[in-house]
């Protein structure tokens, strides 16, 4: 329950109980004034809210919700436009709060700086600080009466009242009506109920090697310099390293890493997020969802079902891991939405509606709360699930395979293997170490070597003119990183395939910087698809499908390099455009399996 719920429910057992003493009239209207006054305190401390949705066809049908004083009819698009409409009390309040809390982040993100100038003015000394504290205290109480003043115009907006009404109705009971129509606005995520709780699976209650608070299992990193015996002293000697790699993760790594987490540029991207999740509630009927992960974050989510259409690829549910500045309201859903099938969108934990901050452990909870709420919650099986990523979302994606083997299918559209090459373009060389030891320690970003423990089919989208993920610039097609996932991929499943030959003629033609190069390539090597898929297939019949394969270890050096360009050409498909374009539907295609 909210703060603000919890807050209205003691103070209507205090008003019952102090009314249930008295009767007549004055009871009535004491009980009255009561409600009156519990209503002003949930206005006051109730979440902002957004937008009206626009009813659904298949909820036209009024309904109430239960355990209110009076009826509430759900919202119609008739009689109330799909934007809140706040009155002018409340919509300057909002304004003024909102304005508070840019300059509060602004502060917060420059506070270091502001620090160490007052400390060289010296304007950190006693007598400086206590008046300082008198105008912080006097602005704190200034911005608590604009709170209430915000409270007042709410109350006298009948919008408002009857949404916060369905929220405490919601709280109180989460029956499938009274979601339903709680489902009709969007308001702040923070008051938004939990849906589903990571340990609510019973399979979780029982087993031992689930989960626990800490977190989901990761894959460590080996230690920088290994067979150095791990003394005191060494410890020591080390710990001067290791503060100032946590200090830098912690404060410019993170942020440039996940830019869509810093609160300024989310609050700039509002009006687009607000209408791109209008879009999917609307027009593609999506509900959001509110998962409690195992740390504690709470995740923000959208799923569309598509399993009651005609086309056949909407049995199929694909979930979508966004990059470092993506959102589910105008990310890469998009493109599989296109596609016809169901999707399940969700956000970066620090993006938009989720809680927590977006590093690897973090990221690694919230997806196993998502596949678990796919899968237990949504009934969809994990032969069913394909999981779509599209940059930094490679990193969820391929934990999400590594966890989940059974899981349907992976595709990483311009992806890396390794977080490292590409944070270091950006650095400078000096800082090689500090920036190799911090990405390691506490932002390791190991695509490959978790994409290498899935054994299911696999399709990587390479963009030709990505600037990106590429470690020189973007005309430098072999600078990509993605091309470096390919290679460890098929060296990791095919590594007598992948020997010297084989890898030679896959670099020839990942140096292709058009189809026509590539047919060229292709057709000098004079690749037989038909003899490929028969050694395949044999293999795969005498030895099962588990990799790695030593399929060409007998095998001629035409014959690894005719399997190795037909194996590139099945796990790679090339995208002619830049880092950011949206992907198009029809180049949305399931990976290639025998």
């Amino acid at each position: 329950m909210s703060r603000f719920a919890r807050r209205r429910s003691q103070y209507e057992l205090t008003s019952r109980a102090h009314n249930t003493s008295k009767g007549g009239p004055a009871a009535g209207r004491a009980a009255a004034r009561a409600g009156a006054m519990a209503k002003l305190l949930s206005c006051v401390l109730g979440p902002r809210l957004y937008k009206i949705y626009r009813e659904r066809d298949s909820e036209r049908a009024p309904a109430s919700v239960p355990e209110t004083p009076t009826a509430i009819t759900a919202p119609h698009s008739s009689s109330w436009d799909t934007y809140y409409q706040p009155r002018a009390l409340e919509k300057h309040a909002d304004s003024i709060l909102a304005l508070a809390s840019v300059f509060w982040s602004i502060s917060y993100y420059s506070s270091p700086f502001a620090f160490f100038y007052l400390y060289r003015k010296g304007y950190l000394s006693l007598s400086k600080v206590v008046p300082f504290s008198h105008y912080a205290g006097t602005l704190l109480l200034l911005l608590a009466g604009v709170a209430c003043l915000r409270g007042i115009g709410r109350w006298t907006n009948p919008q408002y009242r009857q949404f916060i009404t369905i929220l405490e109705a919601t709280h109180r009971n989460q029956s499938s009506e009274n979601k339903r129509q709680l489902a009709n606005y969007n308001f702040d995520f923070r008051s938004w109920p939990v849906d589903f709780h990571w340990e609510e699976p019973s399979s979780r209650k029982e087993s031992r090697g689930g989960p626990s608070r800490r977190g989901v299992a990761l894959l460590r990193p080996e230690p920088l310099h290994r067979g150095t015996a791990d003394t005191l002293l060494n410890r020591v000697k080390k710990l001067p390293c290791q503060i100032t790699s946590y200090l830098v993760a912690h404060t410019l790594g993170r942020r440039m890493l996940y830019p869509g987490s810093v609160y300024l540029l989310q609050k700039a991207l509002m009006p687009v997020l607000l209408q791109g999740q209008a879009r999917l509630v609307e027009e593609c009927n999506g509900r959001r969802a509110k998962l409690l992960a195992c740390d504690g974050n709470e995740i923000d989510t959208m799923f569309v079902d598509r399993r009651g259409t005609a086309e056949p690829q909407g049995q199929k549910l694909v979930i979508c891991c966004e990059g470092n500045a993506g959102f589910y309201e105008v990310g890469c859903v998009s493109t599989p939405l296109e596609a016809g099938y169901s999707v399940l969108g969700w956000n970066h934990p620090g993006f938009a509606g989720s809680t927590g901050v977006p590093f690897p452990q973090n990221e690694a909870n919230a997806m196993d709360v998502v596949v678990q709420f796919a899968i237990h919650r949504l009934g969809f099986q994990p032969q069913d699930i394909i999981i779509y990523a599209w940059s930094i979302g490679g990193f969820t994606a391929t934990w999400a395979a590594m966890s989940y083997p059974d899981v349907s299918a992976v595709i990483l559209d311009a992806s890396f293997d390794d977080l490292v090459p590409l944070a270091l373009k950006v650095m400078p060389d000096s800082w090689r170490g500090l920036v190799t030891r911090t990405v390691r320690q506490h932002l390791n970003l190991n695509n490959t070597e978790q994409l290498c423990r899935y054994q299911g089919p696999v399709l990587l989208i390479r963009r030709t003119k990505d600037e990106i993920i590429t470690t020189t610039v973007p005309e430098d097609i072999m600078s990509n990183r993605g091309n470096d996932l390919l290679l460890k991929l098929l060296q990791h499943r095919y590594p007598r395939v992948m020997a010297e030959e084989g890898l030679q003629v896959v670099r020839q033609w990942l140096e292709a910087s058009s189809q026509l190069e590539e047919a060229s390539i292709y057709s000098r090597w004079e690749v037989e698809e038909d003899w490929c898929l028969s050694v395949l297939r044999s293999y795969q019949a005498e030895h099962g499908p588990d990799f790695p394969w030593s399929v060409g270890e007998d095998m001629s050096a035409d014959g690894r390099r005719q399997l190795a360009l037909f194996l590139a050409r099945k796990h790679l498909h090339n995208f002619e455009a830049t880092h950011c374009t949206p992907l198009p539907a029809q180049n949305f295609q399931m990976p290639w399996h025998l």
